[in-house]
């Protein structure tokens, strides 16, 4: 899986492109995990090159957003299609990582 970064001052943005799915997630989890073993501390997701994510994706970003919450860190994610927001809302993870509409209100929730 394609993971596009992209750094905004101390703010580290990740954009995961296509489907995030049992197939990818692992790899993803690594990309996610070695940021926040390295001293990242604010994380913004962005959405907009996801068509797809699964459960096992979705656990990835729960696994980061506790090892931020952990060390004082953020996760924010944003930009996500209609299609995958809804599946975090009813899933209940919207109250549990913040989701903004854009990245620019994700980069201010983050600082």
């Amino acid at each position: 899986m394609e993971v596009a970064e992209e750094r905004n001052d101390e703010v580290l943005v990740l954009l995961p492109v296509g489907r995030l799915d049992s197939g990818n997630a692992r790899s993803f989890e690594s990309v996610v995990m070695d940021h926040v073993s390295s001293g990242e501390r604010r994380l913004v997701v962005d959405f907009s090159r996801l068509d797809f994510i699964s459960s096992s994706g979705m656990r990835v970003l729960l696994i980061a957003a506790k090892a931020l919450k952990a060390g004082e860190g953020t996760l924010v994610l944003c930009a996500m299609k209609n299609h995958i927001e809804e599946v975090f809302r009813i899933s209940g993870f919207d109250r549990i990582i913040p989701i903004k509409d854009s990245r620019e209100a994700a980069l201010a929730a983050s600082a």
